[in-house]
This record gives structure tokens, sequence and C-alpha cells, in this order.
């Protein structure tokens, strides 16, 4: 809705640098306007002076002058003809926007076990036998365990991790539940799950 001698922000041009206000952004774009190149130097100095009361975070960075400069540059749309006491013409990168970060859940087969654990399983398919790859599984076997307790993902018994243990490492790994002695691990109730996420039991 427009309505006459109001100026509503939403109604006038974006601001690149929002940080920097737009009494700065029509500073700048007067300078761009000024026909003398020195006059043009002078305001480019005045509104970096500006610029830093207006943003003094950026003193902790040890560039935050080039910094002040490539904003200026971006801020004039490229436009400000001067000396620059700096090279402005990797500016732009600062308005790139980073990669995507993968989510590190992103490739995980088995969620209950993690990512970790599958490269263990992978480990474990090529290890030779010895106590190095015993002690590898009885770690592995109880980790497994306590995931499983955490998650609450079906049956924490030992036949399960047993045949999971096998299964993930294509039958590599057998575990012999008769002389295999699993440590004490507490099961986790739902209860116990509220408490840790913060939730009441309704």
């Amino acid at each position: 809705m427009n309505i006459e001698g109001l100026d509503y922000n939403t109604q006038r041009e974006k601001l690149l640098m929002p940080e920097y206000g737009r009494e700065i952004q029509k500073m700048v774009d007067h300078a761009v306007s000024l026909p003398d190149k020195a006059e043009r130097q002078k305001c480019a100095n005045t509104i970096i002076h500006l610029m830093e009361s207006k943003n003094p975070q950026l003193k902790d960075n040890e560039d935050y002058e080039q910094a002040l400069w490539d904003h200026l540059y971006l801020m004039s749309h490229k436009q400000l003809d001067i000396d620059w006491p700096f090279d402005v013409s990797e500016a732009e990168k600062i308005l790139s926007k980073p990669a995507p970060l993968e989510h590190p859940t992103g490739n995980v087969r088995l969620r209950h076990y993690g990512r970790l654990m599958e490269e263990v399983f992978e480990k474990l398919k090529t290890m030779p036998e010895g106590e190095e790859r015993d002690e590898l599984v009885r770690l592995t076997a109880n980790q497994m365990k306590r995931n499983l307790a955490a998650w609450g993902h079906g049956s924490m018994d030992d036949e399960k991790v047993a045949d999971d243990l096998a299964r993930f490492t294509d039958g590599k790994v057998q575990i012999d539940l008769s002389s295999f002695r699993f440590d004490h691990i507490a099961a986790v109730s739902n209860n116990d799950n509220g408490k840790r996420n913060g939730k009441k039991k309704k």
C-alpha cells in the first residue's frame, strides 16, 4: 500500500550493505556523482571513516581497512572513480555464498550405528586375525550395543549385535556368544530419552 508523503523501506532500493545504513549509501551515491576526482577522493575518505564507526567490529580483523574499501567499492556498484588505496578487484568475493556443507549423516546407511561404526566394519573385513583384531571386535560389539540402547532401535540383546556384526562385515566376524562377554550396558527407557531431550513425559 502506497500512501503519499510516507516513505517505507519496502518501497526503497534494497541495500547491498545494510549494516551501514541508507544514509551512508546515499553518501556513496553522491560521491559517485561528483564531477571532480579530487572531491570524489575526499568524499570517499570521509565515508570510510563513517563506515568504520558504523561497523567497529571489523577492527578485530587484521585486514579491516581492505574490507572497508571493498565494501565501498561494492556499494558504489563499482562506479566510484578514485585512486583506491587497496586492490578492490576481488571485492565481489565477499558477496559469494559458500558451498553448502554436506550433512554429516547424508550417506550413512546405518544411522543407529553411525558413520564411524561403518568405517570400523569395513576395517574388520580386511583385518588379519590376532589380538589386535579381537580387541577391536570386543570394542565394536560393545559400542554397537550402546548405540542400540541410546537409539532404542529394536532389540539390544546380544544376539542382535552378533547378527548385525556378522552381516555388516560380510560374515568375516563371528561372535561366539557362549564365550564372548559384553560390558554391562543399561537399557535406556523412553522416559530417560525425554529427560535428555528436555521434554516432560505427558
